[in-house]
């Protein structure tokens, strides 16, 4: 069963180049695992400090192995003190 899902996460203002240049090389890396079908990011328009990642993956199992990469274990530790929110995750079942 294919997996919807939501991450957002608002950066602090000093970091937001450095942060977003990682976001997209999150992006780039994703979107090569089997399982990712979709691995979308955007920033607001309003607030440019939030940023949401918009996911398909094939199935649970997808993504907990992506969850589980070394890069994403990297992106967490580098983004845990640039952050002022989240992640906040959000599945969702399409309808």
């Amino acid at each position: 069963m294919k997996v919807y899902l939501t991450a957002q996460i608002r950066v602090k203002e000093d970091f937001l180049e450095e942060v977003k240049m990682a976001l997209l090389a999150l992006v780039e890396k994703s979107r090569l695992e089997d399982a990712c079908l979709q691995y979308d990011l955007h920033q607001g328009m309003d607030d440019p400090l939030t940023f949401l990642f918009y996911e398909i993956w094939e199935s649970q199992a997808g993504l907990d192995l992506h969850n589980a990469q070394g890069y994403m274990e990297e992106f967490a530790s580098f983004v845990a003190d640039k952050i002022t929110f989240g992640p906040e995750l959000l599945k969702l079942n399409r309808l």
